[in-house]
């Protein structure tokens, strides 16, 4: 934390024991400290003892209690002595500028510091990909784009650049990082996570230390097992077994614990039908104990009003939550009422006052750990980094590590010669290819944000060594370009309104543009903009090239980088990419074949055999029940595939009963094919024939697509 805020002096009554008259401060005017509470030269843990002494009830009911500014006064954090305020998504000061957000932080201050006690609070928001609450900041890639870099010194120099932009408005405390594995891409928050194995997770909560180390305190969410509902269904229920959350959803806690991270925010979710918000075991057995966390707890959104599942929150489930473990609730709306309910719960023994003091002293710790009680106002010395030349270069660097090459084509381009079509809706779209949580909570298209649209750096690139031309939906392109780029994908979302429980595929109006542009014959490349894989196997095989951008935030430069090879791509899939939504939950290691694996990514060094080129010719006979099919697969590379694996989905129910000259097998709807014995390898040209019988229920719909080796063959 900088040093750079005013320090204001304080006096004391003498003698007194819980008030502290005169303004905020550690010292009196002779620089001796008043009270050892106020004793920066003393242990904190000591200090935290001190001032437990010293507080009323009131005052450690309101530490515990976290109010929405919309509804918050600097008076009523004085009156109910409130220990925290924040901003939900889009929640924003009327003069929505840094110099805004930091005049609204130090009026809450002002108001902590008119208490007997004058305890500062902590302000929470959500800085989830940048400060990206703020208008002006620099808007990284949501974190499944980082999860692709599995760089995570980069992720961490990235922290500490949010960190400067978060305490250059005033803020000291993010509800970042989510530490989800996300484990059905069907889930709306899937781009929040690094990915869907734990140790990829686990290796990005590098991104604590750069917060924390930087003056900002970070939190671990969703503790624990969001990632893992039934049907990715948000704030569902995760219905496996103990084991399984332990080896797949724990570990990136134990990680952000054992780097100290400040604060841990309990799911949503339900873990085998028990919410989360009430779950001692998880939080006060597993967490605090097994795992050691000495920071505190915070819950979600109105988190405790879900116990009961009725609508309103009782004082019943206030002595639930809190017994549970909870530290500080965040009561966003009716936090009087929490307040009131909380009091009363204690009062009448419903809560011991020993875990109202725990909750507090972890709470208090943080807050002289961070340094507000010496030093509560904003530090606008940092605002120049808001935004700044630095930190963009490094948002474009990792929007450029976080591309991952899926089909290679004719890529990379060249910057001169000749004419490029660009097309698609999120081409010239900032608010689109940043995604959710861009200064609502959301996330619009339009240019939202300050940055560089895709286009722009397409334009930028190749300069005036060749035309672009641009049009939205496709319209107006012939034959006479050399290349069409389609930026194609997601709109914004957020949590909730993201589940995407049917269709995973494209919109009518991506489809419409990729025709339009095939139409011409002119190869076309598809840059896809999205926070998880796409159900796109069908439309594959009639793109040239396939890019996956992910959600890059406001540096589309970055993609340009890669698109025109003055970066060569180095993305690696951080999820796996399904061959149909059907196959969903699909992840590595589950026995279903993929339409690209996990860990995938091509570069443009790759040697031809990787590219997997290939031909499949596909001819059923059939009658009524059943049918033989009959596939012919050609290697159309120049080197040997060794050994080979082609796959595809029966979307009709069929099923294989019998097959000969290959091993075929079937996992579901999904078919895999491998050589036998005698014909493990595919020369270059060189064809295999295999056949095999299989049942129908009444019709035999053809497989939409193949892919050998998990890359798309052409089908004849």
């Amino acid at each position: 934390m900088s040093t750079t805020t005013r320090c204001l002096a304080a006096t004391a009554l003498a003698g007194a024991l819980t008030a502290v008259s005169g303004a905020a401060g550690a010292t009196g005017a002779a620089g001796a400290a008043v009270l050892p509470y106020q004793d920066p030269s003393l242990p904190v843990a000591t200090r935290v003892t001190d001032l437990l002494a010293r507080m009323s009830l009131d005052d450690k009911v309101g530490q515990m209690t976290q109010s929405e500014r919309g509804i918050t006064t600097a008076a009523d954090i004085t009156d109910f002595r409130l220990g925290s305020v924040l901003s939900g998504g889009g929640s924003a000061p009327s003069n929505n500028t840094p110099a805004g957000w930091a005049d609204m932080y130090d009026s809450y201050q002002r108001g902590a510091l008119a208490t007997p006690l004058q305890i500062p609070i902590l302000y929470g928001i959500d800085a989830v990909h940048g400060n990206n609450n703020v208008p002006g900041s620099t808007i990284f890639p949501h974190n499944i784009g980082l999860g692709a870099t599995r760089d995570p010194a980069m992720v961490e120099r990235i922290g500490q650049a949010t960190a400067e932009e978060v305490t250059g408005a005033g803020q000291d405390w993010t509800f970042a990082p989510c530490v989800c594995v996300a484990r059905n891409d069907r889930w709306g928050r899937t781009y929040e996570s690094y990915g869907e194995k734990p140790e990829l997770a686990t290796a990005m909560t590098t991104v604590i230390d750069g917060l924390q180390d930087n003056g900002v305190l970070a939190t671990a969410k969703h503790y624990v097992g969001d990632g893992g509902t039934t049907g990715g269904v948000d704030q569902g229920n995760t219905e496996i077994s103990e084991a399984e959350l332990r080896a797949v959803h724990l570990p990136p806690f134990r990680a952000a614990v054992e780097r100290g991270v400040g604060s841990v925010m309990v799911s949503f979710s339900s873990f085998n039908a028990a919410k989360l918000h009430g779950h001692r075991y998880l939080i006060t057995d597993v967490l605090k104990g097994e795992l050691g966390f000495t920071g505190f707890v915070v819950s979600d959104w109105a988190g405790i009003d879900q116990l009961d599942g009725q609508r309103g929150f009782t004082q019943a489930e206030v002595a639930t939550a809190v017994n549970a473990g909870l530290d500080m609730v965040m009561v966003p709306v009716d936090w009087k009422t929490f307040v009131g309910y909380l009091r009363a719960a204690v009062q009448a023994g419903q809560i011991p006052m020993s875990r109202i003091d725990d909750a507090n002293r972890r709470i208090l710790t943080k807050k002289f750990e961070l340094g507000l009680f010496e030093k509560p106002y904003a530090d606008r010395s940092l605002a120049a980094t808001i935004g700044s030349a630095g930190h963009r270069a490094l948002a474009r660097q990792a929007v450029r590590q976080s591309q991952v090459l899926l089909k290679k084509g004719i890529l990379p381009l060249a910057k001169s010669g000749g004419k490029i079509f660009v097309a698609g809706k999120s081409a010239d779209d900032i608010g689109n290819q940043s995604g959710g949580w861009t200064l609502s909570w959301q996330g619009s298209s339009g240019n939202t944000v300050a940055g560089t649209s895709i286009l722009s750096g397409i334009r930028a690139a190749v300069g005036s060594d060749a035309t672009v031309t641009y049009n939205r939906d496709g319209t107006g392109i012939d034959n006479t370009y050399r290349a069409a780029i389609a930026v194609v994908g997601e709109t914004p979302y957020a949590e909730g309104q993201g589940d995407r429980p049917g269709s995973l595929g494209l919109d009518a109006t991506d489809l419409a543009t990729l025709s339009r542009l095939r139409a011409t014959g002119v190869p076309v490349i598809v840059v896809l903009v999205s926070g998880r894989p796409l159900d796109i196997a069908a439309e594959l095989g009639g793109w040239n090239a396939l890019l996956a951008a992910w959600l890059p935030g406001s540096e589309g430069a970055g993609v340009a980088d890669v698109l025109f090879g003055d970066h060569a791509p180095t993305g690696k899939l951080p999820v796996t990419w399904m061959q149909s939504a059907a196959q969903q939950p699909i992840n590595d290691g589950d026995g279903q074949a993929p339409l690209f694996p996990y860990g995938f990514g091509l570069t443009y060094t790759e040697a031809p055999v990787d590219t997997g080129s290939c031909r499949v010719r596909y001819t059923t006979s059939d009658w009524s029940s059943g049918f033989t099919g009959t596939v012919a697969l050609t290697n159309t590379g120049p080197a040997a595939i060794t050994p080979w694996s082609l796959s595809w989905t029966f979307t009709g129910g069929q099923t294989v009963t019998q097959a000969w000259s290959a091993r075929v097998t079937q996992s579901g709807s999904v078919v895999t094919a491998t050589g036998e014995a005698w014909s493990t390898a595919l020369a270059p040209g060189a064809t295999i024939s295999f056949g095999f019988n299989g049942a129908h229920p009444g019709s035999n719909p053809r497989p939409g697509s193949f892919s050998l080796n998990g890359v798309p063959c052409a089908t004849a």
